[in-house]
């Protein structure tokens, strides 16, 4: 059985079956083990985690009273909140103004239509921010205006259809990470402006701070950058400097506006105040840093990394939704979770039939009823012929009843399946 405890009052003798954030916030390479060196304890006391699970039927369980939850708790919980997000009402953080009307390279197309132009983009974009990236190694200034032009490439593909380059950019390789890493933050960066109703400028700033966010890790050397195994603490410190070292580089080159070099510096604060460099906390922490913050820590943990490989679209939003009240900023939470979906497009889902599909694009008016191909059948345990499933169609009788592990089934085409393209799409 599984507990959520405080970090408090972990012991030698449990069993620690996951950590309650993000991997980039300890220096742990696993998480599944029994604790019974006090050094990895004091280690986990010295982090900015503050909760865990515990497995009780492979390790000590907590003192009798001890506050705790179990996993039916926290996910009846998150599935209340999310069953509530389409009854709120919109965040919107300016005065509402006039829509411009949309150029012709910004009217709306169909997920189909958009991936294929989508991923030349991102190969485009890839290139752009791996020349930017070794500029910077080399000591040069950041070209703002050419960095101005990949944004509005992004943004407007965002704007024809949200989903294609959004779920495309998560498919980059362990090798690619670090750049298009990047391109994926402002991609949802300007998605989740839209959603809050942010002026054409704000949301152009966004997405100029998603680019931009993680240019200090530049100044990490690669084979810590792409190192496999656990971060010496040495190590780890160089990695939490980025933020400071990209403020500082791009300040100097003095073309970046204020809004995003704070998101820069930032991105990494929480709202509890045990974030860096600055443990800021609560409202001392700026709109578009909150924003990063969010957006950063999504594509980290569904991106494939050369120490780990990346959660399932869908699960990801659902443990984001669990450090809500530490990390994130509640409505501005709520907002990206309509800005991509509660299921968002690639996310592996089982449907009342006991169909197994992946979700190919989200319905516009619901956040529960997305198109989905289904191709395997858990009754007969066998592949079937794919098809479409539109949820949110008239009189049909299916609904998403379970989030399916992709490790557990490890389909080899899963990719393929939402997106059409075989292989690497860029």
């Amino acid at each position: 059985m599984l507990k959520r405890i405080d970090v408090k009052h972990l012991t030698l003798g449990m069993y620690l079956h996951e950590f309650c954030g993000s991997w980039m916030e300890h220096p742990f390479w696993r998480t599944k083990f029994v604790l019974t060196d006090p050094n990895d304890l004091a280690l986990i006391h010295a982090t900015a985690i503050r909760e865990v699970w515990i497995d009780v039927s492979r390790g000590k369980d907590v003192a009798s009273g001890t506050a705790s939850l179990s996993r039916e708790e926290v996910d009846a919980r998150i599935d209340t909140d999310f069953s509530r997000l389409e009854d709120l009402p919109p965040l919107v953080v300016e005065p509402p103004a006039p829509p411009p009307l949309p150029a012709n390279d910004r009217l709306p197309t169909s997920m189909q239509s958009e991936l294929r132009r989508a991923a030349s983009i991102c190969g485009q974009a890839k290139d752009a921010v791996f020349s930017m990236f070794n500029e910077v190694r080399m000591g040069k200034a950041v070209d703002a205006v050419s960095a101005n032009g990949l944004v509005e490439e992004i943004s407007s593909s965002v704007m024809r259809n949200p989903g294609a380059l959004i779920s495309l950019a998560r498919l980059k390789t362990a090798d690619d990470y670090t750049y298009m890493h990047s391109v994926a933050v402002c991609a949802l960066m300007v998605a989740l402006a839209r959603q809050i109703g942010l002026s054409e400028a704000h949301t152009r700033s966004a997405g100029m701070a998603g680019l931009l966010h993680d240019l200090g890790k530049a100044a990490i050397p690669m084979t810590v950058l792409n190192k496999p195994g656990k971060l010496t603490d040495e190590e780890f410190a160089v990695v939490k400097h980025h933020p400071v070292a990209g403020y500082e580089m791009l300040k100097e080159g003095g073309s970046v506006e204020a809004a995003v070099l704070d998101a820069c510096l930032h991105h990494h604060e929480k709202m509890d105040g045990t974030g860096y460099p600055d443990k800021l906390q609560g409202d001392k922490i700026s709109l578009i840093a909150k924003m990063a913050a969010i957006c950063d820590v999504y594509d980290a943990i569904t991106s494939n990394r050369p120490y780990k490989r990346g959660w399932d679209p869908s699960e990801s939003i659902r443990r984001m939704a669990e450090w809500t009240n530490d990390h994130f900023d509640p409505r501005l939470f709520q907002a990206f979770v309509k800005s991509i979906g509660i299921y968002p497009v690639g996310s592996l889902v089982r449907l009342t039939s006991g169909r197994i599909g992946v979700v190919m694009e989200q319905a516009p008016k619901s956040l529960v009823t997305p198109r989905v191909k289904v191709f395997f059948s858990t009754k007969s345990d066998m592949r079937i012929p794919p098809e479409v499933v539109d949820l949110a169609a008239p009189g049909s009788n299916e609904k998403i009843v379970a989030r399916e592990d992709p490790d557990r089934w490890r389909f080899p085409d899963l990719n393929e399946l939402w997106s059409g393209m075989p292989g690497q799409p860029w």
